[in-house]
């Protein structure tokens, strides 16, 4: 029985936790917090109660093989899953609107060509296929493995580009998300759809590889997904089944040190000097200078910690008055009527003045304290604490009216029915999670040369592995689970893992 010290509590780092507890290891858990679940937190007031990180689930089937690994009782027997249906609802600058069926290809063109002119449907339809073959020419290696030692194939680009020969001026092809946007869909409002995946996931669509196709091909294939009582019950669902698997927990321990011993990870410093030993030692955090004294964690030909600052999430939880109405979609998304302006801010470490706004507005009585009121959340991405002081109060609340205002299209009378304003930043989630800036990680996506890959879940210092978002393949509750299967298989299976079923 080997001992395994596992540092941080989100939701990468239990999954590894649960799955190295059935294999048989006795399973420490070490967080700096006061609970478990890392961005999946929540909050509270007055009889509301909002989500503070992800809102909707994609992929359940990365959850779903979790419970069916660790124990006799499925995900859908410790949560309530419920299909959002439509998936979304979309407002362009130009007043078109347009709602999206859950997971229904036909379904997503014929709302298009009804809602955009014809035709906009069977482009949006022709850019998925191409979505797919990307998904099926990179998932395995890009989600499914552990990121091998010739990553650089994963370098070049899955998705398949259309070819257009121009007259006297060679062949045009996309490479990156605007220019898919631009060449390949057509239609400005198409392409501030493709844009809005990826700004969602914290993506810069400039310069983002066209393989951020996969996004939207996930979200439109397998659903979007709600927990009801909200998400943060999925982190308790994990929390649960790894103490039932005798995981055990130590809260409000921050750990400051991985400890070196004859060349190999042997266990964790803790801030107050205590040192508790270990076998192995999986890092469920952002990895830190100084965490692993004297020890690059990666050598100069592996993947590195991507440079540059990572946008973070600015949310304004709002307690209104008056019931939500029954045609409501759970989520609107508001786009900017300048989405290139946004992202030069977002990206170049500014405030934007006209953002994308996502409205959430969850059909569910465990958010509300009855029938004539509603919880609402609006989420913006935007840059992180530090090039923006999010906790100058100016700031903050002048944002914050950009947002309620914007929301205004989604939501009816919304200014006047706010009860309660409760506004978060990158600065929170800094302090909260202890993320650099308060930054969200994105996913890892193929092409750009291997520039959105993410480390490996294996490092340099054996014995010492890396999950959660900023651990290959990154984030998003999904990917963050898969990080999490990868290093338990690597544990349990070392050099003969080949990756997961």
């Amino acid at each position: 029985m080997a001992r395994i010290a596992v540092i941080g509590a989100g939701t990468g780092a239990m999954t590894a936790a649960a799955r190295l507890a059935v294999a048989g290891d006795r399973v420490t858990v070490y967080e700096r917090s006061a609970s478990y679940g890392g961005s999946l937190g929540r909050h509270a007031h007055a009889g509301f109660v909002f989500d503070t990180g992800p809102g909707l689930l994609h992929l359940p089937a990365v959850q779903r093989d979790l419970f069916v690994k660790t124990g006799k009782e499925p995900l859908e027997q410790c949560v309530r899953l419920t299909q959002v249906d439509p998936a979304s609802r979309h407002l362009f600058a130009d007043g078109t609107a347009v709602s999206l069926p859950n997971a229904s290809r036909s379904g997503v063109a014929e709302a298009l060509d009804g809602a955009l002119g014809a035709g906009a449907g069977e482009r949006w339809s022709d850019f998925m296929d191409r979505a797919r073959d990307a998904w099926d020419r990179s998932r395995r290696p890009l989600l499914e493995e552990p990121l091998r030692a010739d990553h650089q194939a994963l370098g070049r680009d899955p998705y398949p580009a259309v070819r257009r020969r121009r007259l006297l001026r060679g062949v045009r092809q996309a490479g990156t998300v605007a220019e898919v946007g631009a060449q390949e869909l057509a239609d400005p409002r198409l392409a501030a759809l493709l844009d809005g995946y990826a700004l969602s996931y914290g993506l810069d669509p400039r310069v983002a590889p066209a393989s951020a196709a996969l996004l939207p091909y996930m979200e439109q294939t397998f659903g979007s997904w709600y927990v009801l009582g909200g998400m943060r019950e999925l982190a308790r669902a994990v929390y649960e089944r790894c103490l039932a698997r005798r995981v055990e927990f130590v809260f409000g321990a921050e750990v400051v040190r991985v400890v070196e011993k004859d060349g190999r990870a042997a266990g964790v410093e803790l801030a107050g000097g205590e040192v508790a030993a270990a076998d192995r030692v999986v890092l469920g955090v952002r990895p830190r200078p100084g965490l692993v004294p004297g020890q690059p964690l990666w050598a100069a030909d592996d993947v590195a910690l991507r440079a540059g600052p990572v946008p973070g999430r600015f949310s304004v939880l709002l307690s209104l008055r008056g019931g939500r109405e029954a045609d409501a979609a759970h989520r609107t998304v508001v786009h900017s009527a300048d989405g290139a302006a946004e992202q030069e801010a977002v990206f170049g470490g500014r405030v934007a003045g006209h953002p994308t706004v996502t409205v959430l507005r969850p059909d569910d009585p465990a958010t509300r304290p009855d029938a004539e009121h509603e919880a609402v959340t609006l989420t913006a991405t935007v840059a992180p604490q530090g090039p923006v002081d999010w906790r100058d109060a100016g700031i903050r609340q002048r944002f914050a009216d950009v947002l309620v205002e914007r929301a205004a299209a989604a939501v009816p009378r919304l200014r006047e029915r706010i009860v309660h304003t409760e506004i978060r930043t990158p600065a929170e989630t800094e302090a909260e999670t202890g993320a650099e800036g308060g930054a969200v990680p994105p996913p890892a996506l193929a092409g750009a040369g291997g520039a959105y890959l993410h480390p490996g879940n294996r490092t340099r210092l054996p014995g010492l592995y890396l999950a959660g978002g900023w651990a290959h393949p990154g984030g998003g509750l999904a990917h963050a689970g898969m990080s999490g299967t990868l290093v338990a298989g690597l544990v349990v299976e070392g050099d003969d893992f080949r990756g997961s079923r």
